[in-house]
């Protein structure tokens, strides 16, 4: 006998009874001036955002402690309403104030324990102590890495002098005419203008102490052992560190170098020691160069302001400046480009694959760069003070 299908006809549920719909939190002026707080002041009121903003803006336009306020249409208050009316009457009861004394209990149980936030407590010396620890190994990393480049360097260094000719003698060569070729102009350009400023500044002084003929002294031994590799190196940092720092940037980011490391090609052997090598060389020629421009043109100040002519200058420099400045001059000058070359492969290295952090890199080798030549010459200026001096 066939089995008869259910009943599946739909059955209706039973509505749900209407929920009680929540009055939101209001503020408004009453009729004698007076003013009507009503709603419900709890928390589950303040979780809607609309309520709240449109709370907020009622109050902001309202008088905190100088005037009436009438509580009793509030529907409900818990202690989170009773802290917004507390905070908005700044801390102190109103003049006038009808509510009642449930809503009364509440308010004064707030304002009794409210309390203002304690002041936030500056630093201790554990807290000074836990950041330089946490500086501590990020130094340590950087100290690695300049470490290993170095390394890196002195065995590629090794490998060029078994194997001259597997040496990048055309990198070499070309970072040559970028980093001294090209730098001859501006570096010559800024000599002949430090010359010029120095020769007049101390015209005045020397000229009122009867002292003009020590003019080639100051000149000389100011020129040749310090302002020139300095200024040589200063000029050299901002202008070849950088160039240095954004190729080796741009190569990180079109992934060359990633390539370079799958074809096997050494990025020390092919990019860092023929820019070490080459600054190493060129600098030594700048800082003469740019020595030779701040010479001239202190040389032309001084003829016209001390009447001291060419001649003179010529002659009286070779007495005035002992040969071993120049030689000092070469020497630092060769170990600031050294030092340039390092920090700048350093930080192109460095360089993460995007823009924004090759911009930096650039930035941060700059500064750096300048840095160390600062500190290096004065390194150097205390270790040989008692060379170079009649």
């Amino acid at each position: 006998m066939p089995l008869s299908a259910p009943n599946t006809a739909p059955t209706t549920l039973a509505a749900a009874p209407d929920e009680p719909v929540r009055a939101p939190p209001r503020v408004a002026r009453g009729a004698e001036g007076a003013v009507v707080a009503q709603g419900q002041w709890t928390a589950l009121a303040f979780s809607s955002r609309q309520d709240w903003v449109a709370l907020a803006e009622s109050l902001r336009g309202l008088p905190k402690g100088d005037a009436a306020w009438d509580l009793r249409p509030i529907e409900q208050l818990d202690h989170i309403g009773a802290q917004v009316l507390w905070r908005h009457w700044g801390g102190a009861w109103p003049q006038h104030i009808e509510m009642d004394p449930p809503h009364k209990a509440v308010l004064e149980h707030v304002a009794q324990f409210t309390c203002a936030a304690p002041p936030d407590a500056g630093p201790t010396l554990a807290d000074h102590l836990k950041a330089y620890a946490h500086r501590g190994p990020r130094a340590l990393v950087v100290a690695r890495d300049v470490l290993r480049l170095i390394g890196q360097l002195v065995l590629d260094i090794g490998t060029l002098i078994r194997a001259p000719h597997r040496a990048p003698w055309r990198d070499l060569s070309g970072q040559l005419y970028q980093f001294g070729t090209t730098a001859l102009p501006i570096t010559a350009l800024v000599g002949v203008l430090i010359g010029v400023v120095l020769a007049y500044l101390m015209s005045n002084q020397l000229r009122n102490f009867g002292a003009e003929a020590f003019m080639v002294n100051i000149l000389g031994l100011s020129l040749i052992r310090e302002l020139g590799p300095v200024l040589a190196a200063v000029l050299v940092a901002g202008r070849s560190g950088s160039a240095i720092t954004a190729q080796i940037g741009v190569m990180r980011v079109t992934e060359e170098l990633d390539a370079m490391r799958v074809m096997g090609i050494p990025h020390g052997f092919r990019l860092v020691m023929p820019r070490v090598l080459a600054l190493a060389v060129a600098m030594p020629l700048i800082s003469m160069w740019t020595s030779m421009a701040a010479l001239g043109g202190g040389m032309i100040a001084a003829n016209l302001t001390l009447d001291l002519s060419p001649a003179y200058f010529m002659q009286a420099l070779p007495r005035a400046v002992p040969l071993s400045n120049l030689w000092l001059a070469l020497g630092k000058s060769a170990v600031f480009g050294i030092l340039i070359a390092l920090v700048g492969c350093y930080f192109g290295m460095k360089v993460k694959p995007n823009t924004e952090s090759l911009g930096r890199g650039t930035t941060s080798s700059v500064v750096t760069s300048i840095t160390v030549v600062i500190l290096v010459d004065a390194l150097f200026a205390v270790l040989f003070r008692g060379v170079g001096f009649q």
